[in-house]
Protein backbone atom coordinates (compact mmCIF):
# COMPACT_ATOMS: atom_id res chain seq x y z
CA UNK A 1 0.00 0.00 0.00
CA UNK A 2 2.50 2.63 0.51
CA UNK A 3 4.34 1.78 -2.41
CA UNK A 4 1.32 2.19 -4.16
CA UNK A 5 1.16 5.62 -2.27
CA UNK A 6 4.81 6.07 -3.38
CA UNK A 7 4.23 5.84 -6.53
CA UNK A 8 1.25 7.60 -7.21
CA UNK A 9 2.52 10.58 -5.43
CA UNK A 10 5.57 10.68 -7.87
CA UNK A 11 2.85 10.88 -10.86
CA UNK A 12 1.80 14.34 -8.95
CA UNK A 13 4.91 15.57 -8.84
CA UNK A 14 5.03 15.20 -12.65
CA UNK A 15 1.96 16.79 -13.52
CA UNK A 16 2.53 19.70 -11.18
CA UNK A 17 5.88 20.51 -12.79
CA UNK A 18 4.03 20.14 -16.20
CA UNK A 19 1.11 22.70 -14.60
CA UNK A 20 3.30 24.95 -13.64
CA UNK A 21 5.66 24.89 -16.86
CA UNK A 22 2.30 25.99 -18.76
CA UNK A 23 1.32 28.68 -16.27
CA UNK A 24 4.28 30.23 -16.94
CA UNK A 25 4.77 29.67 -20.85
CA UNK A 26 0.97 30.34 -21.91
CA UNK A 27 2.61 32.82 -24.77
CA UNK A 28 4.64 30.31 -26.51
CA UNK A 29 4.43 27.37 -28.59
CA UNK A 30 3.23 24.16 -25.73
CA UNK A 31 3.42 20.68 -27.88
CA UNK A 32 2.57 17.37 -26.58
CA UNK A 33 6.34 16.25 -26.96
CA UNK A 34 8.03 19.12 -24.95
CA UNK A 35 5.73 18.71 -21.96
CA UNK A 36 5.80 15.06 -22.16
CA UNK A 37 10.29 15.87 -21.48
CA UNK A 38 8.90 18.19 -18.63
CA UNK A 39 6.89 14.89 -17.37
CA UNK A 40 9.52 12.35 -18.34
CA UNK A 41 6.87 10.23 -19.70
CA UNK A 42 6.72 9.08 -23.31
CA UNK A 43 4.10 11.60 -25.46
CA UNK A 44 1.46 8.77 -25.69
CA UNK A 45 1.43 7.70 -22.27
CA UNK A 46 2.05 11.13 -21.05
CA UNK A 47 -1.41 12.17 -22.94
CA UNK A 48 -3.40 9.55 -21.47
CA UNK A 49 -2.09 9.99 -17.82
CA UNK A 50 -2.90 13.87 -18.01
CA UNK A 51 -6.48 13.39 -18.88
CA UNK A 52 -7.19 11.05 -16.56
CA UNK A 53 -5.26 13.04 -14.08
CA UNK A 54 -6.58 16.28 -15.17
CA UNK A 55 -10.16 15.06 -16.08
CA UNK A 56 -9.12 17.33 -19.43
CA UNK A 57 -7.06 16.14 -22.76
CA UNK A 58 -4.45 18.41 -22.77
CA UNK A 59 -5.16 20.57 -25.30
CA UNK A 60 -8.51 21.30 -24.04
CA UNK A 61 -6.57 21.95 -20.73
CA UNK A 62 -4.26 24.67 -22.41
CA UNK A 63 -6.70 26.34 -24.56
CA UNK A 64 -9.02 27.02 -21.40
CA UNK A 65 -6.20 28.61 -19.57
CA UNK A 66 -5.40 30.68 -22.21
CA UNK A 67 -8.74 32.11 -22.86
CA UNK A 68 -9.37 33.00 -19.08
CA UNK A 69 -5.80 34.24 -19.11
CA UNK A 70 -7.24 37.06 -22.01
CA UNK A 71 -10.57 37.28 -20.79
CA UNK A 72 -8.83 38.69 -17.50
CA UNK A 73 -6.95 41.15 -19.54
CA UNK A 74 -10.20 41.88 -21.71
CA UNK A 75 -11.22 43.29 -18.75
CA UNK A 76 -8.66 44.96 -16.74
CA UNK A 77 -6.63 45.94 -19.11
CA UNK A 78 -9.20 47.94 -21.40
CA UNK A 79 -6.74 50.02 -23.40
CA UNK A 80 -4.85 47.17 -24.21
CA UNK A 81 -5.76 45.84 -28.24
CA UNK A 82 -7.50 42.73 -28.63
CA UNK A 83 -4.91 41.38 -30.88
CA UNK A 84 -2.09 42.09 -28.82
CA UNK A 85 -4.30 40.19 -25.98
CA UNK A 86 -4.41 37.59 -28.40
CA UNK A 87 -0.79 37.05 -29.67
CA UNK A 88 -0.12 37.19 -25.46
CA UNK A 89 -1.99 34.19 -24.30
CA UNK A 90 -0.21 31.92 -27.14
CA UNK A 91 -3.20 32.11 -29.91
CA UNK A 92 -1.87 32.65 -33.55
CA UNK A 93 -3.60 35.87 -34.45
CA UNK A 94 -6.86 38.07 -34.03
CA UNK A 95 -9.15 35.14 -36.07
CA UNK A 96 -7.98 32.19 -34.64
CA UNK A 97 -8.83 33.92 -31.65
CA UNK A 98 -12.18 35.34 -32.31
CA UNK A 99 -13.25 32.22 -33.02
CA UNK A 100 -12.11 30.14 -29.75
CA UNK A 101 -13.25 32.97 -27.79
CA UNK A 102 -16.50 33.17 -29.15
CA UNK A 103 -16.53 29.54 -28.60
CA UNK A 104 -16.13 29.21 -25.11
CA UNK A 105 -17.79 32.61 -24.06
CA UNK A 106 -20.68 33.05 -25.99
CA UNK A 107 -19.79 36.18 -26.92
CA UNK A 108 -17.03 37.83 -29.18
CA UNK A 109 -14.04 39.53 -26.86
CA UNK A 110 -15.27 42.87 -27.61
CA UNK A 111 -18.54 42.23 -26.22
CA UNK A 112 -17.12 40.69 -22.89
CA UNK A 113 -15.19 43.54 -22.69
CA UNK A 114 -17.96 45.59 -22.58
CA UNK A 115 -20.16 44.39 -20.16
CA UNK A 116 -17.37 43.05 -17.76
CA UNK A 117 -15.57 46.29 -17.75
CA UNK A 118 -19.10 47.86 -17.37
CA UNK A 119 -20.58 46.14 -14.54
CA UNK A 120 -17.61 45.72 -12.85
CA UNK A 121 -15.19 48.41 -12.75
CA UNK A 122 -12.09 47.06 -13.41
CA UNK A 123 -12.04 45.51 -10.07
CA UNK A 124 -10.89 42.00 -11.53
CA UNK A 125 -7.23 41.08 -11.05
CA UNK A 126 -4.87 39.37 -13.71
CA UNK A 127 -2.80 36.37 -12.49
CA UNK A 128 0.36 35.25 -14.86
CA UNK A 129 0.07 31.86 -13.61
CA UNK A 130 -4.09 31.82 -14.79
CA UNK A 131 -5.66 34.96 -15.19
CA UNK A 132 -6.93 35.17 -12.11
CA UNK A 133 -10.30 37.67 -11.93
CA UNK A 134 -11.64 36.33 -8.40
CA UNK A 135 -15.26 36.93 -9.55
CA UNK A 136 -16.53 35.00 -7.27
CA UNK A 137 -15.40 37.70 -4.24
CA UNK A 138 -16.47 40.95 -6.44
CA UNK A 139 -20.45 40.47 -6.05
CA UNK A 140 -21.07 44.22 -5.41
CA UNK A 141 -19.67 46.90 -4.83
CA UNK A 142 -18.53 47.97 -1.20
CA UNK A 143 -19.06 51.26 0.89
CA UNK A 144 -15.30 51.16 1.59
CA UNK A 145 -13.64 54.80 1.98
CA UNK A 146 -10.18 55.41 0.82
CA UNK A 147 -7.80 57.81 1.60
CA UNK A 148 -3.71 58.45 1.71
CA UNK A 149 -2.45 58.10 5.08
CA UNK A 150 1.62 58.26 4.88
CA UNK A 151 3.65 58.72 2.22
CA UNK A 152 6.90 58.05 4.08
CA UNK A 153 9.02 55.22 3.73
CA UNK A 154 6.14 53.76 1.64
CA UNK A 155 3.17 55.33 0.68
CA UNK A 156 0.22 53.91 2.74
CA UNK A 157 -3.70 53.97 2.36
CA UNK A 158 -6.27 53.07 5.10
CA UNK A 159 -9.00 50.87 3.71
CA UNK A 160 -12.09 51.09 6.10
CA UNK A 161 -15.13 49.02 4.83
CA UNK A 162 -16.99 49.12 8.11
CA UNK A 163 -16.47 50.45 12.11
CA UNK A 164 -15.40 46.74 12.48
CA UNK A 165 -13.28 46.02 9.07
CA UNK A 166 -10.33 48.14 7.94
CA UNK A 167 -7.11 47.75 6.32
CA UNK A 168 -3.63 49.35 5.62
CA UNK A 169 -2.11 49.53 1.95
CA UNK A 170 1.30 49.97 1.36
CA UNK A 171 3.31 49.54 -2.25
CA UNK A 172 6.40 47.62 -1.83
CA UNK A 173 9.12 46.06 -3.81
CA UNK A 174 9.65 41.75 -2.65
CA UNK A 175 12.29 40.19 -3.30
CA UNK A 176 12.14 37.01 -5.60
CA UNK A 177 11.17 33.95 -3.23
CA UNK A 178 10.81 29.99 -3.99
CA UNK A 179 8.18 28.06 -2.30
CA UNK A 180 7.21 24.72 -1.44
CA UNK A 181 3.48 23.63 -2.26
CA UNK A 182 0.80 21.23 -1.98
CA UNK A 183 -1.32 21.41 -4.70
CA UNK A 184 -5.60 20.99 -4.43
CA UNK A 185 -8.02 20.66 -7.40
CA UNK A 186 -11.60 21.25 -6.89
CA UNK A 187 -13.94 23.69 -5.01
CA UNK A 188 -12.23 25.54 -1.73
CA UNK A 189 -14.47 28.49 -1.38
CA UNK A 190 -15.26 28.59 2.73
CA UNK A 191 -14.15 25.17 3.25
CA UNK A 192 -11.80 25.42 6.59
CA UNK A 193 -11.60 22.11 6.88
CA UNK A 194 -9.93 21.58 3.62
CA UNK A 195 -6.92 24.21 4.25
CA UNK A 196 -6.12 23.14 7.66
CA UNK A 197 -5.83 19.37 5.78
CA UNK A 198 -3.83 21.23 2.85
CA UNK A 199 -1.38 22.42 5.51
CA UNK A 200 -1.37 19.34 7.53
CA UNK A 201 0.21 17.97 4.53
CA UNK A 202 2.74 20.16 4.05
CA UNK A 203 3.73 20.78 7.78
CA UNK A 204 4.63 16.93 7.64
CA UNK A 205 6.97 17.10 4.71
CA UNK A 206 8.06 20.57 6.07
CA UNK A 207 8.48 19.80 9.90
CA UNK A 208 11.47 17.02 9.96
CA UNK A 209 13.44 19.38 7.64
CA UNK A 210 13.47 22.50 9.68
CA UNK A 211 11.58 24.76 7.17
CA UNK A 212 9.33 25.77 9.63
CA UNK A 213 12.33 26.94 11.87
CA UNK A 214 13.23 29.08 9.23
CA UNK A 215 13.35 33.02 11.18
CA UNK A 216 11.95 34.32 7.81
CA UNK A 217 9.48 31.48 6.68
CA UNK A 218 6.32 32.53 5.08
CA UNK A 219 3.07 30.86 4.57
CA UNK A 220 0.56 31.68 1.30
CA UNK A 221 -2.37 30.71 -0.30
CA UNK A 222 -2.01 31.34 -4.12
CA UNK A 223 -5.89 30.90 -6.01
CA UNK A 224 -4.33 29.83 -9.80
CA UNK A 225 -8.04 30.08 -11.72
CA UNK A 226 -10.94 32.38 -11.90
CA UNK A 227 -13.93 31.25 -10.24
CA UNK A 228 -15.87 33.12 -12.28
CA UNK A 229 -15.12 31.44 -15.62
CA UNK A 230 -13.56 27.82 -14.44
CA UNK A 231 -15.86 25.19 -13.30
CA UNK A 232 -15.43 24.33 -9.79
CA UNK A 233 -13.88 20.86 -9.80
CA UNK A 234 -11.06 22.68 -12.18
CA UNK A 235 -9.84 25.36 -9.32
CA UNK A 236 -6.17 25.03 -8.52
CA UNK A 237 -5.34 26.53 -5.33
CA UNK A 238 -1.21 25.65 -3.87
CA UNK A 239 -0.85 26.24 -0.17
CA UNK A 240 2.66 27.25 0.10
CA UNK A 241 5.79 27.86 2.54
CA UNK A 242 9.00 29.89 1.61
CA UNK A 243 12.20 27.79 1.38
CA UNK A 244 15.64 28.13 0.56
CA UNK A 245 16.30 27.87 -3.01
CA UNK A 246 18.08 24.31 -2.89
CA UNK A 247 15.12 22.61 -1.18
CA UNK A 248 14.60 19.26 -2.99
CA UNK A 249 10.95 18.17 -3.15
CA UNK A 250 9.15 14.97 -4.54
CA UNK A 251 5.51 13.44 -4.47
CA UNK A 252 3.13 15.43 -4.40
CA UNK A 253 5.47 18.16 -2.76
CA UNK A 254 6.33 20.82 -5.61
CA UNK A 255 8.03 24.10 -6.15
CA UNK A 256 7.82 27.58 -7.81
CA UNK A 257 9.35 30.58 -7.85
CA UNK A 258 7.53 33.63 -6.97
CA UNK A 259 9.59 36.59 -9.17
CA UNK A 260 10.29 39.90 -7.27
CA UNK A 261 7.93 42.31 -8.14
CA UNK A 262 6.00 45.52 -6.40
CA UNK A 263 3.20 44.43 -4.53
CA UNK A 264 0.41 46.10 -3.10
CA UNK A 265 -0.44 44.59 0.45
CA UNK A 266 -3.71 44.75 1.87
CA UNK A 267 -3.19 43.90 5.81
CA UNK A 268 -6.63 42.56 7.14
CA UNK A 269 -7.69 41.09 10.30
CA UNK A 270 -10.75 39.32 9.54
CA UNK A 271 -13.30 36.23 10.37
CA UNK A 272 -13.81 33.68 7.63
CA UNK A 273 -16.37 34.82 5.94
CA UNK A 274 -15.41 38.57 5.32
CA UNK A 275 -12.54 36.89 3.24
CA UNK A 276 -14.85 37.84 0.09
CA UNK A 277 -15.71 41.69 1.58
CA UNK A 278 -11.35 42.00 1.83
CA UNK A 279 -10.82 40.79 -1.45
CA UNK A 280 -13.66 43.65 -3.08
CA UNK A 281 -12.60 46.41 -0.87
CA UNK A 282 -9.19 45.91 -2.52
CA UNK A 283 -10.06 45.44 -5.68
CA UNK A 284 -13.22 47.01 -6.22
CA UNK A 285 -12.23 50.03 -3.97
CA UNK A 286 -8.09 50.68 -3.43
CA UNK A 287 -7.07 49.41 -7.54
CA UNK A 288 -9.37 52.29 -8.79
CA UNK A 289 -8.19 55.19 -5.97
CA UNK A 290 -4.58 54.07 -5.91
CA UNK A 291 -3.08 55.18 -9.74
CA UNK A 292 -2.07 52.19 -9.98
CA UNK A 293 -2.75 48.73 -12.03
CA UNK A 294 -2.65 45.12 -11.83
CA UNK A 295 0.83 43.69 -13.28
CA UNK A 296 1.75 39.60 -14.31
CA UNK A 297 2.83 37.68 -11.39
CA UNK A 298 1.06 35.67 -9.17
CA UNK A 299 -1.86 36.97 -6.65
CA UNK A 300 -1.81 35.97 -3.06
CA UNK A 301 -2.78 35.78 0.52
CA UNK A 302 0.04 36.08 2.91
CA UNK A 303 -1.00 34.19 6.19
CA UNK A 304 0.45 36.00 9.10
CA UNK A 305 -1.42 33.65 12.15
CA UNK A 306 -2.41 30.59 13.59
CA UNK A 307 -6.60 31.82 13.94
CA UNK A 308 -6.85 29.25 16.52
CA UNK A 309 -4.57 31.10 18.95
CA UNK A 310 -6.32 34.74 18.18
CA UNK A 311 -8.56 35.55 20.77
CA UNK A 312 -11.14 35.98 18.40
CA UNK A 313 -10.08 33.38 16.22
CA UNK A 314 -9.42 35.86 13.30
CA UNK A 315 -7.06 35.82 10.50
CA UNK A 316 -4.30 38.35 10.07
CA UNK A 317 -3.65 38.35 6.24
CA UNK A 318 -1.85 40.56 3.08
CA UNK A 319 -3.65 40.73 0.15
CA UNK A 320 -0.79 40.93 -2.24
CA UNK A 321 -1.84 41.91 -5.70
CA UNK A 322 1.27 42.68 -8.44
CA UNK A 323 1.07 46.46 -9.64
CA UNK A 324 2.30 48.63 -11.67
CA UNK A 325 1.87 52.50 -12.68
CA UNK A 326 -1.63 53.16 -13.75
Amino acid sequence: MKQNSKQRAEYVARINRVLDYIDNHLDRELSLTSLAEVACFSPFHFHRIFRAMMGEPLNVFIKRLRLERAAAQLCNLPDKPITDIALDTGFSGSAAFARAFRDFFGMSASQWRETKTAADSKIGIPDSNAGLLFGNRRQAASTASVYVEAITPFQQWRLKMSEKLEAKVVVKSLPLRHVAYVRHVGPYKGDEALFGELFGRLMKWAMPRGILQQPDLECLVIYHDDPSVTEEAKLRTSVCFTVPPDTEVSGEIGKMTIPAADYAMARFEIATDQFEDAWNAVCGEWLPESGYQPADGPTYELCLNNPDEHPEHKHIVDICIPVKPL
